[in-house]
């Protein structure tokens, strides 16, 4: 069976079905003949189709591609014949030409490497004809034209036949053999037979091939015959027998050949692939097993050329099985190295197993497992996600998972650590984004898989194993399955994530620790881990290089940004939340920075380049954050901060905090009916308007309507922090509103209208006493705020406003100055980061740019500043903090001596660096 990985097409099968259909063709003309006899001119019309018919079918040959480029050939060479005896050089340069490009396609065509011998006898009487004319003195008489044509057929006809000068000279000294080889390969029988005849092999000691055993079927059951061509013949002849006779030579002179033809027209990948895996069958060394087997590889990944594309699955798992072949070879002989560095010889795999020198085989592990995980990763992308088949393709996870611990294993007992990291990085990427949850859903799958194949499967496995066996010779070289086919998982997903960090962070590039370290981020956000997540961003400062690295990096960091706002919104951190959010949403572009689809922009139109560019970014559906949720989470977090915000005094107008929920909100006010809310905008922003009215109630049960809390695994926690949130807001609000209208105002009264308790009314009320935005102060016998109605004048709110633009004005001239002499101005405070870098920067693909609206910008990155931050880096501006100032507690405002642990607040302007920690210049009210 193996005959049908050397061999294309049958000629002899053609020729048969030529005479079968001239018979035929015959047959029906006599038939025709006689019925015109007795039918006379019965149908005038049915007779003129039925001679058109037979005119058709007569003119019709069918001929087989051998026949046809041995008579283009032939043909060439009577042209050349004919320019000789006219002397036209010219056509006989085009026609040399011309013969040289058939030479190759009738090599193709014969299946074997012999030259033709018409191409000989017409070389030779060419190489003869050029001789005369050049010894002829009437040649000084030709034209221009062909004398430059001799010359270049004089030049070309010498450095071609060169690789011919033995086949030459036997047809000089016998040329009549050659013309009876020629007559003969006109008879492709004749020439099958007299191949045949020179082998010195017996046919009767041949195995029996395919087609002779599907012609007994056909005997028996009439099944379909096929014949072996000329080189299935040889091929059989040549690896189908005892393995003695089989060298090394043999082999390595086939595998040449079959790499040499990749990329050649009319070359079919999988056929090639089975070649190769034919040739690893009767490899001699181990050695030469291991180099075909990466030539197998290779020719795999050679299936599908195209970069949208995917192999196969089957293909993809048999890739696979190759990959752990390769390793158990290099497990079972550590004498072999795979190395790319080290240019072996020649003949370096000819050395046996019996060898104790070291083995040189060219290869990269590093890179086959890298282009396996990309085909895993293209594989699910072009699946649709609402499928079966796209659950079943997740389910070849443990597959990969298992070369890849093998691999990294063989790396770090090589001493390979560099590469061990980058394999590291690989099994990272497949496992950072699962929570525990889902992770031990992964490793139940694996020992499901592992019983299923011992139990149901194993049969199955055994005939295919048979099938394959069946398909050539036994094996020369025989190796047991040595590594696992298993992956280990510890009990843990934050075990195994630490084993891996560790090794990637000793041992790691630059590229492969940033994104390791954005992983890692990210693992501890889905872990509800706020604060080691956000300290290990803040000391790795990778948001300050984020521009520099490569797209699907900042894609990365993009989600590690938009989970640590969901982690900080979990854990009751609205301005954290807000602050990690709202660049995202500012660009009105999250499925694109999220990877997570393209959005069509009626400003901007894509090229189809740049869409196929795109979509081959996309991350797979499993990987997905869901949007609705994250809208949801950003809008809220943005209502409870610009809902009090807005209700500030009138004359001390404050800069939106988050100007894309505000041009939300005033695009809704616009409208003159506002039906019932149906998305998540709708929900919040009806939640909005309710709570500008004070309406706490009213407005949680509508944020509690949302579909998107059935998402969260703690739901009813996280809905109770939010209703808790939404009543200090309220409470906040109605103070800010309405504070001329009462001259003293109980605290009982204030509890009873917003269903707080005394001492969470004391400690929101005391803070915004003392941070000065509500003018009152308590009456401690009677418990009553009592109100001090101070208003500004208007002299008052233009001075404040004067006040803040000369701010911005200071902050943009120190901003030019370092920007151009690359030093800060004398007598300021140094600063961490550049404030160069615009805070509407990060998150993006684009470069950064710098926004003259909306007054003061952030002068860091967005991840802790915010939008509206203006001081460069820092987690909130002191504006913010000083209106902002009593909703730093994790688990609510516990002012009064509550005793809760509230996050650090800064009231400097410039950031500097104080014991590796981000702090602002001036004295911090609360350390880390």
């Amino acid at each position: 069976m193996a005959s049908r990985f050397w061999g294309q097409g049958d000629s002899d099968s053609e020729e048969d079905l030529e005479e079968i259909e001239s018979e035929q063709g015959s047959d029906s003309e006599k038939s025709e003949a006689g019925d015109g006899e007795r039918g006379g001119a019965k149908n005038r019309y049915l007779n003129d189709l039925d001679s058109d018919d037979s005119d058709t079918e007569n003119t019709r040959v069918i001929r087989s591609l051998k026949d046809k480029r041995n008579d283009e050939m032939q043909a060439t060479a009577e042209q050349m014949r004919n320019a000789m005896k006219i002397n036209d050089w010219l056509s006989l340069q085009e026609s040399f030409d011309k013969l040289n490009k058939q030479l190759e396609k009738v090599i193709r065509v014969n299946e074997s490497t012999k030259i033709p011998n018409r191409y000989i006898t017409t070389l030779v009487l060419l190489e003869d004809f050029l001789a005369d004319a050049l010894a002829n003195k009437e040649a000084k008489k030709m034209s221009s034209s062909n004398a430059k044509a001799l010359n270049a057929m004089k030049q070309k006809l010498k450095k071609n036949n060169k690789q011919y000068e033995d086949l030459f000279q036997k047809c000089r000294e016998n040329p009549g053999s050659f013309e009876e080889d020629v007559a003969g390969e006109e008879d492709p029988d004749s020439g099958e037979s007299s191949d045949s005849d020179g082998e010195d092999v017996d046919p009767d000691n041949m195995p029996r091939s395919e087609s002779e055993e599907s012609g007994k079927e056909d005997d028996e059951g009439g099944a379909w015959e096929k014949k072996l061509s000329k080189k299935d013949k040889i091929m059989d002849k040549q690896f189908l027998k005892a393995p003695s006779e089989i060298t090394w030579d043999i082999v390595d002179k086939k595998l040449k050949e079959i790499v040499a033809s990749r990329g050649k027209k009319g070359t079919r990948r999988i056929e090639r692939v089975e070649q190769l895996t034919f040739l690893t069958r009767v490899a001699k060394t181990p050695a030469q097993k291991l180099e075909i087997l990466f030539h197998v590889i290779s020719a795999q990944f050679d299936v599908n050329p195209s970069l949208l594309g995917h192999m196969p699955t089957n293909v993809w798992k048999k890739c696979v099985d190759n990959m752990l072949l390769v390793l158990d070879i290099l497990q079972q002989y550590p004498n072999i190295v795979v190395d790319t560095s080290v240019e072996p010889d020649e003949k370096e795999t000819q050395k046996g197993a019996d060898y104790d020198g070291t083995i040189h085989v060219t290869g990269d592990l590093v890179a086959f497992l890298e282009r396996i995980d990309s085909d895993f990763i293209k594989s699910l992308q072009g699946s649709d996600p609402y499928t079966e088949d796209y659950v079943q393709r997740l389910r070849d996870e443990p597959l990969f998972l298992v070369v890849a611990q093998n691999v990294q294993d063989y790396q770090e007992r090589v001493g390979n650590f560099k590469a061990a990291a980058k394999v590291a990085l690989r099994h990272v990427e497949l496992v950072y984004y699962k929570p525990q949850e889902v992770y031990d859903s992964m490793r139940k799958l694996a020992e499901q898989t592992e019983v299923s194949m011992d139990d149901g499967d194993t049969e199955a496995g055994e005939e295919h194993q048979a099938a394959d066996d069946n398909k050539g010779p036994p094996l020369f070289i025989v190796n047991p399955e040595v590594v696992p086919r298993k992956p280990t998982f510890p009990q843990s997903n934050r075990a195994l994530m630490d084993d891996l960090m560790s090794l990637i962070y000793k041992y790691g590039d630059e590229r492969t620790k940033a994104r390791a370290m954005l992983c890692h981020i990210y693992h501890y956000a889905i872990s509800d881990e706020f604060s080691v997540a956000r300290d290990m961003l803040l000391m790795s400062r990778l948001q300050d290089g984020v521009q520099l690295m490569d797209i699907s990096s900042q894609i990365l960091f993009n989600k590690v940004m938009a989970q640590l706002g969901l982690c900080a919104f979990r854990a009751g951190l609205i301005a954290e939340a807000h602050s990690c959010l709202s660049e995202l949403y500012s660009t009105g572009r999250v499925k694109e920075l999220l990877a997570q689809g393209v959005q069509q922009s009626r400003y901007h139109e894509k090229t189809p380049e740049q869409e196929r560019i795109e979509r081959r970014r996309m991350m797979p559906y499993h990987m997905h954050i869901n949007l609705e949720h994250l809208e949801a989470t950003h809008l809220v977090c943005a209502m409870l901060i610009e809902v009090p915000n807005m209700a500030a005094s009138t004359f001390n107008k404050r800069r939106p905090m988050s100007k894309t929920f505000r041009r939300l909100l005033e695009m809704s006010e616009r409208q003159t009916f506002v039906g019932p809310p149906e998305t998540v905008r709708d929900h919040v922003l009806a939640a909005t308007r309710a709570l500008n009215k004070g309406d706490h109630e009213k407005a949680f049960s509508i944020i509690n309507s949302l579909d998107t809390w059935k998402l969260l695994r703690n739901k009813d926690h996280i809905l109770e922090m939010l209703k808790l949130k939404i009543k200090e807001e309220a409470l906040r609000t109605y103070l800010f509103s309405y504070p001329s209208c009462y001259e003293s105002l109980s605290l009982d009264q204030l509890t009873t209208m917003f269903d707080l308790s005394e001492q969470e009314v004391h400690g929101i009320v005391s803070k915004m006493m003392m941070h000065e935005e509500l003018h009152a102060s308590w009456d401690q016998p009677t418990s009553c705020i009592i109100f001090q109605n101070v208003d500004q004048t208007r002299l008052q709110g233009l001075l404040f406003q004067m006040a803040d633009r000369l701010s911005v004005l200071v902050e943009s001239n120190e901003r030019a100055y370092e920007a151009r002499t690359g030093a800060a101005l004398e007598g300021a405070p140094t600063k961490c980061r550049g404030d160069g870098q615009d805070s509407s920067g990060l998150g993006k693909w684009q470069e950064n740019f710098v926004s003259s609206q909306g007054g003061r910008r952030g002068g860091g990155r967005f991840g802790y500043a915010g939008r509206g931050s203006g001081r460069g880096g820092g987690y909130q501006n002191d504006r913010f903090q000083n209106d902002r100032s009593g909703q730093g507690n994790r688990g609510g405002y516990g002012g009064g001596g509550g005793g809760s642990r509230a996050v650090p607040r800064w009231t400097g302007t410039r950031i500097v660096r104080q014991r590796g920690w981000e702090c602002t210049h001036g004295q911090p009210e609360q350390a880390w």
